[in-house]
């Protein structure tokens, strides 16, 4: 028997055992004294009950300390709602957004000349973003897929703009220093010739910046130590042209 029953049991056997004594005792007062004592048998009945019920109080409030004890089973507690995946078109969108801001560096001359390691897959947060960028593109889809690839590609596109961030900011901080020191100036000088053919009023001057500016570019590409992207050498070829027509 445990200790809880134990208890439980002896307390409501003492209680059994006060009734017929209070009984006795009543009767026997009521025999001694006659009527005079009929108030007093009374007051010793409302005594009994009185402790009967603070007995039976006590299991009560002893069984409710009992199912508040660790190891009782209690109602569940709720559980916290499952965060919602992220709707796909609002991810797509988000994808879109870096393509498209990756996409302009690309296209960029100007901003790869004064950002080289950006488009250098040996920088390690340059390889980093090239392997996050293509594999949220792997994911992509025209149709929505299934809840379990909204999640997959949702990770990649978040993993992708952070690797992106990482990789520009790197970028910043690297400027040219990976460039030998002998291009450096053949980089300079290609920056500010792109600068005048962009922003120069006179058509001449912006046809002689973009001719000069690919002379240096070709320098660079020759000694290997920086060789513009397809898409941003294509765009300065464009440009150029405009320009010779445009003349």
């Amino acid at each position: 028997m445990g200790r809880s029953r134990y208890h439980h049991y002896h307390r409501r056997r003492r209680a059994l055992r006060l009734g017929p004594l209070l009984v006795l005792l009543c009767a026997a007062v009521v025999t001694a004294g006659g009527l005079a004592t009929v108030a007093v048998f009374a007051l010793v009945a409302v005594l009994g009950q009185l402790m009967l019920v603070g007995a039976g109080s006590v299991i009560v409030v002893r069984h409710l300390q009992r199912r508040r004890r660790p190891g009782v089973l209690a109602e569940p507690a709720p559980q916290p709602a499952k965060r919602a995946v992220a709707a796909w078109p609002a991810t797509r969108a988000l994808f879109a957004q870096l393509r498209s801001e990756y996409g302009q560096f690309e296209c960029d001359p100007l901003a790869v000349l004064r950002l080289p390691a950006l488009t250098d897959v040996t920088v390690a947060s340059t390889g980093r973003f090239v392997d996050a960028f293509a594999e949220a593109q792997a994911l992509d889809t025209e149709i929505e897929p299934p809840p379990a690839h909204c999640a997959r590609f949702a990770t990649a596109v978040d993993q992708a703009w952070r690797a992106w961030r990482a990789a520009r900011d790197a970028a910043e901080r690297i400027r040219l220093a990976g460039i030998p020191e002998q291009e450096r100036a053949t980089v300079a000088r290609a920056i500010k010739l792109l600068t005048v053919a962009r922003d120069s009023d006179h058509d001449a001057e912006r046809i002689a910046a973009y001719a000069k500016a690919r002379a240096e570019l070709a320098k660079l590409d020759r000694s290997g130590a920086l060789r513009l992207p397809p898409a941003a050498a294509a765009a300065l070829d464009a440009a150029a042209r405009s320009q010779l027509t445009a003349g």
